[in-house]
Protein backbone atom coordinates (compact mmCIF):
# COMPACT_ATOMS: atom_id res chain seq x y z
CA UNK A 1 0.00 0.00 0.00
CA UNK A 2 1.74 3.48 -1.00
CA UNK A 3 1.35 6.72 0.35
CA UNK A 4 -1.79 7.63 -2.37
CA UNK A 5 -3.60 5.08 -1.38
CA UNK A 6 -3.40 5.59 2.45
CA UNK A 7 -3.87 9.13 2.09
CA UNK A 8 -7.28 8.84 -0.13
CA UNK A 9 -8.70 6.02 2.24
CA UNK A 10 -7.73 8.64 5.17
CA UNK A 11 -9.61 11.16 2.99
CA UNK A 12 -12.22 9.24 2.15
CA UNK A 13 -13.04 8.07 5.78
CA UNK A 14 -13.34 11.40 7.11
CA UNK A 15 -16.24 11.99 4.66
CA UNK A 16 -17.54 9.13 5.36
CA UNK A 17 -20.31 8.45 8.86
CA UNK A 18 -18.30 5.49 9.93
CA UNK A 19 -16.54 6.30 13.21
CA UNK A 20 -13.81 3.50 13.17
CA UNK A 21 -11.57 1.91 10.62
CA UNK A 22 -9.09 -1.00 10.70
CA UNK A 23 -7.09 -2.39 7.77
CA UNK A 24 -4.48 -5.06 8.46
CA UNK A 25 -2.36 -5.95 5.02
CA UNK A 26 1.19 -8.15 5.74
CA UNK A 27 3.10 -5.90 7.88
CA UNK A 28 0.91 -2.56 7.69
CA UNK A 29 -1.87 -1.58 10.51
CA UNK A 30 -3.75 1.62 9.48
CA UNK A 31 -6.59 2.05 12.25
CA UNK A 32 -8.97 5.72 12.16
CA UNK A 33 -11.39 6.53 15.04
CA UNK A 34 -13.29 9.68 14.94
CA UNK A 35 -14.17 9.35 18.59
CA UNK A 36 -12.93 12.08 21.19
CA UNK A 37 -10.12 9.44 22.72
CA UNK A 38 -8.27 7.91 19.39
CA UNK A 39 -6.22 5.48 20.07
CA UNK A 40 -3.31 4.03 18.41
CA UNK A 41 -1.27 0.83 19.04
CA UNK A 42 1.88 0.07 17.89
CA UNK A 43 2.82 -2.18 15.16
CA UNK A 44 5.86 -3.70 14.17
CA UNK A 45 6.33 -1.82 11.50
CA UNK A 46 6.20 1.81 10.52
CA UNK A 47 5.53 3.46 6.79
CA UNK A 48 7.61 6.80 6.93
CA UNK A 49 7.00 9.19 4.26
CA UNK A 50 8.53 12.72 3.11
CA UNK A 51 6.68 15.31 1.29
CA UNK A 52 7.39 18.84 -0.17
CA UNK A 53 3.55 20.15 0.52
CA UNK A 54 4.33 21.57 3.65
CA UNK A 55 0.63 22.70 3.99
CA UNK A 56 -2.94 22.38 2.12
CA UNK A 57 -4.68 25.70 1.34
CA UNK A 58 -8.30 26.63 -0.11
CA UNK A 59 -9.83 29.75 -0.62
CA UNK A 60 -13.33 29.90 0.66
CA UNK A 61 -15.86 31.85 -0.24
CA UNK A 62 -16.06 35.06 1.49
CA UNK A 63 -14.75 33.40 4.56
CA UNK A 64 -11.00 33.44 4.03
CA UNK A 65 -8.25 30.79 3.81
CA UNK A 66 -9.00 27.08 4.78
CA UNK A 67 -5.86 25.85 6.43
CA UNK A 68 -6.12 22.21 6.83
CA UNK A 69 -4.00 19.08 7.93
CA UNK A 70 -0.88 18.07 5.83
CA UNK A 71 -0.87 14.61 7.92
CA UNK A 72 -2.54 12.62 10.42
CA UNK A 73 -1.39 13.25 13.91
CA UNK A 74 -1.75 15.09 16.91
CA UNK A 75 -2.61 18.91 17.22
CA UNK A 76 -0.60 21.43 19.65
CA UNK A 77 -1.49 25.02 20.04
CA UNK A 78 1.35 25.44 21.57
CA UNK A 79 5.10 24.38 21.77
CA UNK A 80 3.76 21.50 23.81
CA UNK A 81 0.94 20.10 25.48
CA UNK A 82 0.85 22.65 28.29
CA UNK A 83 2.56 25.80 25.72
CA UNK A 84 1.41 28.74 24.99
CA UNK A 85 -0.39 29.24 21.74
CA UNK A 86 1.47 30.39 18.58
CA UNK A 87 -1.72 31.81 18.07
CA UNK A 88 -5.33 33.11 18.85
CA UNK A 89 -8.85 34.27 17.61
CA UNK A 90 -8.43 37.70 16.34
CA UNK A 91 -4.93 37.54 15.97
CA UNK A 92 -2.87 39.04 13.65
CA UNK A 93 -0.43 37.26 11.75
CA UNK A 94 2.29 36.98 8.75
CA UNK A 95 2.84 34.89 6.12
CA UNK A 96 5.23 32.44 7.49
CA UNK A 97 4.50 32.72 10.99
CA UNK A 98 4.16 29.33 13.11
CA UNK A 99 0.93 28.57 13.72
CA UNK A 100 0.59 24.88 15.58
CA UNK A 101 2.61 21.87 15.57
CA UNK A 102 1.17 18.03 14.52
CA UNK A 103 3.24 15.39 16.25
CA UNK A 104 3.26 12.23 14.03
CA UNK A 105 5.08 9.67 14.90
CA UNK A 106 7.44 11.13 17.45
CA UNK A 107 7.69 13.83 14.91
CA UNK A 108 7.18 17.57 15.50
CA UNK A 109 5.23 19.50 12.28
CA UNK A 110 5.48 23.05 12.14
CA UNK A 111 2.37 24.41 9.91
CA UNK A 112 3.19 27.87 9.08
CA UNK A 113 0.75 30.68 7.62
CA UNK A 114 0.16 30.44 4.10
CA UNK A 115 -0.61 34.25 3.86
CA UNK A 116 -0.89 37.16 6.49
CA UNK A 117 -4.13 37.98 8.12
CA UNK A 118 -6.11 37.80 11.30
CA UNK A 119 -7.04 34.10 12.58
CA UNK A 120 -11.09 34.06 12.20
CA UNK A 121 -11.52 30.24 14.05
CA UNK A 122 -9.46 27.54 15.21
CA UNK A 123 -10.60 24.15 14.91
CA UNK A 124 -8.99 21.76 17.18
CA UNK A 125 -8.26 21.52 20.89
CA UNK A 126 -4.52 21.05 21.73
CA UNK A 127 -3.68 17.82 22.24
CA UNK A 128 -6.36 16.73 19.98
CA UNK A 129 -6.57 14.11 17.19
CA UNK A 130 -6.67 15.78 13.37
CA UNK A 131 -7.18 13.66 10.54
CA UNK A 132 -5.54 14.10 7.26
CA UNK A 133 -7.26 17.75 5.16
CA UNK A 134 -8.76 18.38 8.66
CA UNK A 135 -9.78 22.11 8.94
CA UNK A 136 -7.41 23.78 11.29
CA UNK A 137 -7.89 27.23 11.18
CA UNK A 138 -9.44 29.45 8.93
CA UNK A 139 -7.70 33.06 8.20
CA UNK A 140 -9.22 36.21 6.68
CA UNK A 141 -6.55 37.47 4.40
CA UNK A 142 -5.55 41.32 5.01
Amino acid sequence: MDFKQILEIIKNFNKSQATVLEIEKDNFKLKLNKNENPYIKPVEKFITFETEETQVIEETTNVGFEVKSPLVGTFYAGSGPNGEPFVKVNQKIEKGQTLCIIEAMKIMNEIIAPVSGTILSITPNSGSFVGYDQILMIINKD
